[in-house]
């Protein structure tokens, strides 16, 4: 076998690309976590997601919706079907254009996000609470605040 003929040892990873590849995967199981602690019934993540967004934005459209999830318009229509079906969400004619639906959070549809929030703000507060001293929960904020950094626009 000559020189040529060896496989190149891959050098180490820069030190940031740990740091990604670490955050990443803690970033997930933390939303894991918090998604388990907030089991709310047959709600899936997808329609979670869509609910909250109708509670905090307002009214909006299949299409809207889609865009913003980034998800196919006809799998937001199944999204807002089962969530329909729950009565979590409502249709109303939009205001200017006939041809289209508006749908927004009805109050049931209120509840159950408030409910699902306040159950992950507990499981986080207790974790918080229970599992770091005064000095990491001080270098918690500080990391939170570089957190926000990362994800401005």
């Amino acid at each position: 076998m000559t020189p040529h003929d060896r496989t190149p040892i891959a050098a180490d990873p820069r030190p940031e690309e740990h740091l990604a590849v670490d955050l990443a995967g803690v970033v997930t199981q933390l939303m894991r976590r918090m998604r388990a602690a907030s089991s709310q019934g047959a709600l899936t993540p997808s329609q979670r997601a869509v609910l909250s967004r109708l509670s905090n934005d307002g009214p909006a459209t299949t299409a809207a919706l889609a865009r913003a999830e980034l998800v196919r318009p006809q799998s937001m229509r199944m999204i807002l079907a089962a969530l329909e079906e729950q009565e979590l969400v409502q249709r109303a004619p939009h205001p200017t254009d006939g041809r289209q639906v508006v749908f927004s959070s009805t109050e049931r549809g209120r509840q159950a996000i408030t409910s699902v929030r306040q159950a992950k703000q507990s499981w986080l507060l207790d974790a918080i609470d229970t599992r770091l001293d005064a000095e990491e929960r001080r270098t918690l904020a500080e990391a939170t605040d570089l957190l926000k950094r990362l994800v401005q626009e």
